[in-house]
C-alpha cells in the first residue's frame, strides 16, 4: 500500500493526546495524522490504548492533555476546510461535521428491513418510527439503492436485518454510515467473527469506501492489516510504537516481541531474540 504524502493536508491531526482513568495512563503524548483517502490502521493487543484513542476522536472520552484537529467539517452540507479542535465538541457535534463510527457488535434494528435501517439512518435526527413515516425524496431512494448496490445487500432490501448474515449486517452498518456522507469512517474490528470470504469482501469494501473517505479501523487480524491497510500505527500501553507502511511496521523487531509476545521488549529500546512468523493474532 502507497506511504503517507506529507503535502497533503491530513483530516485530523493528532497532537499529544494523553487520557488517565483514576491514576491510570490509557494514553501518553500519542501523535500521529490520519490522511485522506488513505486506510489507517490502529494495531496493538489488548489495554494498548487503541479503542480509547477511538473514543476521544469522537467525543465519547475527553483527554487529560492535547488536541485533536479536524480539517474535514461539513457547512450546511458543503465540505470544507477548517481547523476545528474535535476535544472541544461534543459527541453529536462531531457526528454532524462527518465523523461516524462502527463498533464491533453490528448495531441494526433487526426486526425492520434493509431498507428501513437505511431510511433510518438517513434521517437520523428522528425517532426511529417517526423516521418510517417520514416520506424521503427520490434522491434519497436513489441514494439508498446506491449504497445497498455498493455493498451488495440490493437483493436483501426488503428482507428483515435479522436473516442476514453476521457479515452483511456489518455491511449494512457500513452503508448506514454512508448514507450520512460522513468524512471520516472509523470502524471497529470489522472483520471480528467473519469467514474468510466475508472477511476478503470487507477488505474490498474498504478500499473502494477509502477512495472518497478516510477510513480509520482498529483491528487484530494480521492478513487483513496486510492486505488493506495503507498505514499502521503500532501502540503499546498508551503509546505509539511503530508507525509506517504495514510492510515496515509488521516486520519491525520491536511489534514482534510486544505485539506478538516473541521475545522481549524493554523500555530502552532493545529487544531479546524474536523469531518465527507473523500470524493471525488471536
Amino acid at each position: 500500500m502507497s506511504e503517507v504524502n506529507i503535502n497533503v493536508t491530513p483530516v485530523i491531526e493528532i497532537d499529544n493526546i494523553s487520557v488517565s482513568f483514576e491514576g491510570f495512563k490509557a494514553l501518553t503524548d500519542v501523535t500521529t495524522k490520519i490522511m485522506p483517502h488513505k486506510v489507517h490502521f490502529f494495531i496493538g493487543p489488548n489495554g494498548a490504548g487503541k479503542t480509547t484513542l477511538l473514543d476521544i476522536i469522537c467525543g465519547k472520552t475527553r483527554p487529560s492533555k492535547g488536541k485533536i484537529i479536524y480539517h474535514g467539517g461539513k457547512d450546511l452540507g458543503i465540505r470544507k476546510y477548517v481547523n476545528m479542535d474535535l476535544t472541544k465538541l461534543s459527541e453529536s457535534e462531531i457526528v454532524s461535521e462527518g465523523i461516524g463510527r462502527k463498533f464491533q457488535a453490528p448495531s441494526v434494528f433487526t426486526s425492520l428491513t434493509v431498507w428501513e435501517n437505511m431510511e433510518i439512518s438517513l434521517k437520523g435526527s428522528k425517532s426511529v418510527w417517526g423516521s418510517l413515516f417520514f416520506k424521503i425524496s427520490d434522491k434519497q431512494k436513489e441514494q439508498i439503492e446506491n449504497i445497498l448496490d455498493f455493498i451488495s445487500l440490493s437483493d436483501k432490501k426488503n428482507e428483515k436485518a435479522s436473516s442476514l448474515s453476521h457479515g452483511q449486517k456489518q455491511w449494512l452498518e457500513i452503508g448506514m454510515l454512508l448514507v450520512q456522507e460522513p468524512v471520516v469512517l472509523l470502524l471497529d474490528e470489522p472483520v471480528a467473527g467473519m469467514g474468510k470470504e466475508e472477511t476478503l469482501k470487507t477488505g474490498q469494501l474498504i478500499r473502494k469506501i477509502s477512495e472518497k473517505y478516510a477510513v480509520v479501523v482498529v483491528e487484530h487480524d494480521m492478513e487483513f492489516v496486510r492486505a488493506v491497510a495503507d498505514r499502521v500505527t503500532v501502540m503499546h500501553e498508551g503509546k505509539i510504537l511503530v508507525e509506517g507502511t504495514a510492510e515496515d511496521a509488521l516486520a519491525d523487531e520491536k511489534v514482534r516481541a510486544v505485539y506478538l509476545g516473541r521475545g522481549k521488549f524493554h523500555k530502552s529500546g532493545t529487544v531479546d531474540s524474536s523469531e518465527g512468523e507473523l500470524k493471525k493474532d488471536a
